[in-house]
Formats: structure tokens, C-alpha cells, sequence
């Protein structure tokens, strides 16, 4: 593939000039979608994905739906590059049959999406959005919150996030308990975490934290008999996936007292349209924290994605290896990373 013929598409917002030049450097065409305002691509259709597409050999995609349909209709294109770390929308098998390769940002935003659970943390047990909406409506009254401090934090999935929210759990000397299906002994007597089964953690943590991969072994690992185990008062966050937890079955745990709160990045209506009035409702309560998949959405963190996967990019268009890490189907002869 000669540098002039190098297309890339990008179907996503925020992408930054550092990173553009970064592709243009490396003699990349760059073509930056132009979505309808407050639009993302995870609304476009298959359609308007393949005219969008149409003779590109990379594309840095957000929250698109990338099927084996979609990628059969491009045949030039070679590599698929999200600016995030969840792939659960793209069909990594068909990627992997049809010689694409699909990359993740690794790395890129952990220091963001931790920030934003630790944030979480903090707002629901101090109660700031209830305090503020008492002193909107002219009531200065104190509300009584509760530390972070010492507390027993729950930490669901132990990959990079994860990681990242222990170890800034160190500075409220939070005792940590870490549910994983990838034990490592050696972290957890380095940092001092536990390592204790899903029914022990909820069942003894003031907060639980979900940084899990959203798989068919996940989803719903957050459901009614789940939060009845969890400590009566606890707060959930969940910035991780939408359908780790069962929405319906959280408002109803609100809505009868069981919980303390719930702070939400995302929810399930991502995925299922016909969830919006369980999101809706979610939202409107003073109990819960909402943000609209924000998680990875400040600048810095946006920065370092946008170059990840503009790296992941020229790298397989050179018919190099992507950084460490960032691979998550490869299709190419000999490489033999499957799903």
C-alpha cells in the first residue's frame, strides 16, 4: 500500500490536531465525519457507515456497530481502531476472518475513568447533588454525608482502570476488596488489596465500583439478587459498561430505600432504545450521579486516545505491530490473534 492511498476515516468528536498531524504524517488522507450536533456514531446506520467508509483503509470509530456485514462491504479496509477500551460492538471473529485488525486504546484513558468513579465516590456519600438542589430551592440545611475515608470499597474487575482506582483508594486508606477472574497474588500482597469472591465483596462494601468487560459472562452481574446481598446503605458506580447492571432492577433498589445511591457513566439504554424511561427515571433521582458516557471525555484523556489509536493505525498500515496491549483481533497471515 502506497502512503498516498492511506484513507482514514475517523467517526468520532474531539479528535485533536496533534493527533491529525500525527496521521498526516505518516502520508494519511484524514477524514473527520461530520456528525449531526449532539450525535455520535453510534447512531449511524450500516448505510451511512459504508458511504462514509467507502475506499478507506483505517477507521478510529467510537461506539459504531462494526459488523461482519459492515466489514465485508469495505474490503479495503484493514484496520479498525477504537478510541476507547470496550470492543463489545465490534465483531472481532468476522474481523479476524476477513484478515482486519481491530485495536483499543489501552492505556489511554484509565487516569480519566478512575478520576471520575473516585469523583462518584465522593459526590454520593457527601450528597452533593442533594445539598445543592436544598440551597437552589433556598434551604440551607445541612445534610449529613459519609467518608470515603476508610471505608470498605469494592473494586469489580482488576485490569488497568481498576488498578488505577486502588491506587488512588490509597490515599483515603480504603480497605480494598477486588473481585476478578484473573487473580494476581503477587498485586494484591503488594498493594494490599484482597482478592475475595462477588457475593463477599458486595456483601461488606460501603462502595462498589465496576470495572469489568461488558461479555455474556457479565452482563447482568449486577442484577436484583445481586444488590439484595449488597450492604444496606451501599453506593454502586458503574463507569465501566451499561449492561454490567441491570437498570430496571437498580431503580426499583432506589426506589425502595435498599441502596444509598448510584453513581452512573453508563446505562443500559445505550444499547436497548426502549430503556430510556428506566434511564430517565435513574437520572431525575437525587440519589444518583449521572454522566452521559463521559468517563474518558476530558481533554487530557482524549489526547491520549486520539494518538493510541492514530499510532494503532499507521502501525498496521505499515505492516508493523500496534503498542502492547492494544490488539484485540488480528486477521493478518501469521499473526494469530484470534478473539
Amino acid at each position: 500500500m502506497t502512503r498516498s492511498s492511506r484513507r482514514v476515516v475517523v467517526t468520532q468528536r474531539f479528535f485533536d490536531a496533534a493527533a491529525i498531524a500525527y496521521l498526516e504524517s505518516a502520508g494519511c488522507e484524514v477524514v473527520l465525519a461530520d456528525l449531526p450536533p449532539g450525535e455520535a456514531d453510534g447512531g449511524l446506520d450500516h448505510d451511512t457507515l459504508a458511504a462514509l467508509l467507502k475506499g478507506a483503509q483505517g477507521w478510529i470509530v467510537g461506539h459504531a456497530r462494526v459488523t461482519r456485514f459492515l466489514l465485508t462491504a469495505l474490503p479495503h479496509l484493514a484496520v479498525v481502531a477504537r478510541r476507547g477500551v470496550g470492543y463489545e460492538r465490534v465483531d472481532l471473529q468476522a474481523a479476524a476472518d476477513l484478515g482486519r485488525v481491530v485495536t483499543i486504546a489501552a492505556g489511554g484513558n484509565d487516569a480519566s475513568v478512575a478520576d471520575q468513579a473516585i469523583g462518584m465516590m465522593i459526590a454520593l456519600g457527601r450528597r452533593f447533588r442533594e445539598a445543592q438542589a436544598q440551597m437552589n430551592a433556598g434551604a440551607w440545611s445541612i445534610l449529613m454525608g459519609s467518608d470515603l475515608y476508610r471505608k470498605t470499597v469494592g473494586v469489580v474487575g482488576l485490569g488497568r482502570i481498576g488498578r488505577s482506582v486502588v491506587q488512588r483508594l490509597s490515599g483515603f486508606e480504603a480497605e480494598v476488596l477486588v473481585a476478578t477472574s484473573r487473580p494476581d497474588p503477587e498485586y494484591a500482597a503488594r498493594t494490599g488489596v484482597r482478592i475475595v469472591d462477588l457475593e463477599t465483596l458486595l456483601a461488606q462494601s460501603a462502595y462498589v465500583t465496576l470495572h469489568a468487560p461488558l461479555t455474556p459472562a457479565t452482563r447482568h452481574m449486577i442484577d436484583a439478587a445481586a444488590m439484595a446481598r449488597m450492604a444496606p446503605g451501599a453506593f454502586l458506580i458503574n463507569t465501566a459498561r451499561g449492561g454490567l447492571v441491570c437498570d430496571r432492577d437498580l431503580l426499583a433498589a432506589l426506589e425502595a430505600g435498599r441502596l444509598g445511591g448510584a453513581g452512573l457513566d453508563v446505562f443500559e439504554s445505550e444499547s436497548d432504545p426502549a430503556l430510556q424511561p428506566v434511564t430517565d427515571a435513574l437520572i431525575a433521582r437525587p440519589d444518583v450521579i449521572a454522566a452521559p458516557h463521559a468517563g474518558a471525555s476530558t481533554r487530557e484523556g482524549l489526547a491520549r486516545t486520539n494518538m493510541i489509536a492514530a499510532r494503532c493505525v499507521v502501525a498496521v498500515l505499515e505492516g508493523q505491530d500496534p503498542p502492547a496491549g492494544c490488539v484485540v483481533a488480528d486477521g493478518r497471515p501469521g499473526r494469530g490473534a484470534r478473539p
